[in-house]
C-alpha cells in the first residue's frame, strides 16, 4: 500500500493516470468540528485488478500540494469515478473551484439501473463484485498520524473495488441507452450553487411553526448571522447556536444582554463576546426591516387543489411505470411532486428530461383523461381513452 507525501510523487501518479480511460477516487475527511469539510486522505486507482494501481494520498503531509490531482481532474480524457461523490466534490470546490471533468457516480448511475434509491458502496460490492467490505475502520480518526495498515486497507478498498462497479454499470448504461440519465442527474452535483451557501438564504433551512413575515425576517437575520460567523471562523454552525435557540431568539427579541441571558436554550459561549453583539445585531435589523423587504413565504403549495382520486392514479402509475423501467419510484418523483401534479402543477422535476420520458409524458396523459389504467393479470398497463 503505497502512500503519497510529496507533490512530485502525485505528479509522477497523476501523469501516469492520464493514460488511462478512468480513475477511481474517495476521501476520507472530518467535519464535526469545522464548517467546511478537512481532508485527510485522498483515495486513487487506475484499472486493474490488484493493489499496485492504488494509492493513498496523504494531504497532511508538509509541503503537499495537490495541484497535480486538480490537473487530472480538469483533463477531459480521465473519467473520475466516484461514489456518493457531493462530499467529495465540496471539498474540492471549496479548495480549488474545481470538478473533476467529466464525472461518473457510481450511486446514481446504480439507481439508474435498477439498485434502489441511494444504494450504498457496500451493498454494490456485494452483488457486484462478490466480496464484502472491512468496515472496522469506519469510525475513526483520519487526521491522526501515523495510519494504520488496517486504515490504510479500509481506505484503499473504497477504490479498488470501485473500478469493477464503474466498469459494469457503464457496461450496463451503455446497453440500455441510459448513460444521457446519470448525466443530467450529474448536472446538480457540478454545480457551484450546490456547494455555496448564502447567509442571506441560510434561514431556509430553519423550521419554525409560524409563516408571519416578522418573525421570519427576525429569523433571516439571525441565520445570516449564524452562517456568516460559522463560515469566517471555521466553525460548525451548530456551534455558534442551533435551530432551536435561534427559533426562541425570534420569538424573545432580546434588545440588550440582560434580556440575552433570558434565553434558555442559548449556549453559555453564545451569551457573551462576538457572538452576543452580533445576535443583538441582527435583532435589531430584523427588527428594522420594512414590511416589504420581510420574507415571503412560499404558501403555494398551501393553495394547491390536490385531487386525491387523480393523485392515487398518478401513485399507481409510477408503481407501473418504475417496475417496468427498472428504477426506484423516488427517484421519479416523490409524493408531494405527485400531488403537485394532480393539482395542476407542470414545475416539477418529473416532469422534466429523462423523467419525463419515463413517467410525465404519461402522466399528464392520464390527468388530461387521454389514457386509462386497468389491470392485466398481475400488471398495471395503460390503454388510450
Amino acid at each position: 500500500m503505497k502512500t503519497i507525501t510529496t507533490t512530485a510523487d502525485l505528479q509522477t501518479f497523476c501523469t501516469q493516470a492520464a493514460a488511462h480511460p478512468y480513475i477511481t477516487v474517495d476521501t476520507e475527511f472530518l467535519r464535526e468540528r469545522t464548517y467546511y469539510s478537512k481532508l485527510c486522505l485522498v483515495q486513487l486507482a487506475m484499472p486493474g485488478t490488484d493493489d499496485s494501481n492504488a494509492v493513498l494520498v496523504d494531504p497532511l503531509a508538509n509541503g503537499i500540494s495537490l495541484e497535480p490531482l486538480y490537473a487530472l481532474f480538469r483533463d477531459t480524457s480521465v473519467v473520475k469515478v466516484f461514489h456518493a461523490a457531493r462530499q467529495d466534490l465540496e471539498i474540492f470546490f471549496v479548495d480549488a473551484q474545481v470538478f473533476p471533468e467529466p464525472l461518473f457516480d457510481t450511486q446514481v448511475a446504480a439507481m439508474v439501473c435498477g439498485f434502489g434509491e441511494q444504494v450504498g458502496y457496500e451493498t454494490l460490492v456485494r452483488k457486484i463484485c462478490h466480496q464484502g467490505v472491512d468496515k472496522t475502520s469506519r469510525f475513526t480518526d483520519w487526521s491522526r498520524r501515523p495510519l494504520s495498515d488496517a486504515q490504510k486497507k479500509y481506505a484503499l478498498a473504497d477504490v479498488t473495488h470501485l473500478r469493477q462497479i464503474y466498469e459494469f454499470l457503464a457496461q450496463k448504461l451503455e446497453e440500455s441507452g441510459r448513460a444521457r440519465w446519470v448525466a443530467e442527474e450529474l448536472t446538480i452535483l457540478t454545480s457551484p450553487e450546490t456547494y455555496v451557501t448564502a447567509p442571506q438564504d441560510a434561514w431556509k433551512r430553519v423550521k419554525t411553526r409560524t409563516n408571519s413575515p416578522k418573525f421570519l425576517g427576525l429569523v433571516r437575520e439571525l441565520a445570516a448571522f449564524r452562517e456568516d460567523f460559522a463560515q469566517q471562523r471555521n466553525v460548525p454552525r451548530n456551534r455558534v447556536y442551533k435551530d432551536d435557540a435561534l427559533v426562541e431568539l425570534a420569538s424573545l427579541k432580546p434588545s440588550n444582554h440582560e434580556e440575552l441571558g433570558r434565553a434558555r436554550l442559548l449556549l453559555r459561549e453564545a451569551r457573551k463576546g462576538d457572538i452576543a453583539d452580533g445576535i443583538l445585531k441582527a435583532i435589531a435589523k430584523g427588527l428594522a426591516t420594512k414590511p416589504e423587504n420581510l420574507p415571503k413565504p412560499d404558501r403555494s403549495r398551501d393553495k394547491m387543489q390536490v385531487n386525491p382520486a387523480l393523485a392515487d392514479l398518478l401513485r399507481v402509475l409510477l408503481k407501473a411505470k418504475t417496475e417496468q423501467a427498472g428504477v426506484a419510484a423516488k427517484l421519479i418523483a416523490p409524493a408531494a411532486d405527485l400531488d403537485a401534479i394532480s393539482a395542476g402543477d407542470r414545475d416539477v422535476p418529473a416532469l422534466r428530461g429523462w423523467r419525463l420520458e419515463v413517467f410525465g409524458e404519461d402522466a399528464l396523459r392520464l390527468c388530461d383523461g387521454q389514457i386509462a389504467l386497468t389491470a392485466r393479470g398481475n400488471d398495471v398497463v395503460v390503454v388510450e381513452v
